[in-house]
């Protein structure tokens, strides 16, 4: 059985979708600054297609009927967030940060790095007194 003309439009949906969208575009390309802090962009992309046809009979005794058909999609990319990566520390900078409870829970790490970094230089200042 030969391939009914859908399926050749879908094909060729598909096959673009697959071109506009790659692993690229959720996670960008990476931006290395002066500073030797390097930053990646991370979006959320959806998207959708549609399909559709009709088969019309004509006025002959043909056993194939002229086929109608058409297809859509849609992409949506939007930015969520920037990974920042700065000598051994990573974070995350949320773009739409109107939750404070995640904004706090996001800022743990930071404030665990600051401890550490205070307890070190404690440690160092016992270690020099004695």
């Amino acid at each position: 059985m030969e391939n009914h003309p859908i399926d050749n439009l879908m094909k060729s949906t598909m096959e673009n979708l697959k071109e506009m969208i790659d692993v690229n575009t959720i996670v960008g390309d990476a931006v290395y600054n002066s500073d030797g802090s390097v930053i990646l962009p991370i979006s959320k992309v959806s998207f959708g297609f549609a399909t559709g046809g009709s088969e019309f009979k004509s006025g002959g005794n043909n056993l194939s009927y002229p086929f109608g058909g058409g297809s859509g999609a849609g992409v949506s990319v939007k930015p969520v967030a920037f990974l920042v990566i700065k000598d051994d520390k990573v974070r995350l900078l949320q773009v739409d940060g109107e939750n404070i409870y995640d904004k706090i829970i996001d800022s743990v790490p930071q404030l665990m790095d600051i401890v550490r970094d205070y307890c070190k230089k404690e440690n160092k200042k016992e270690e020099g007194i004695e």
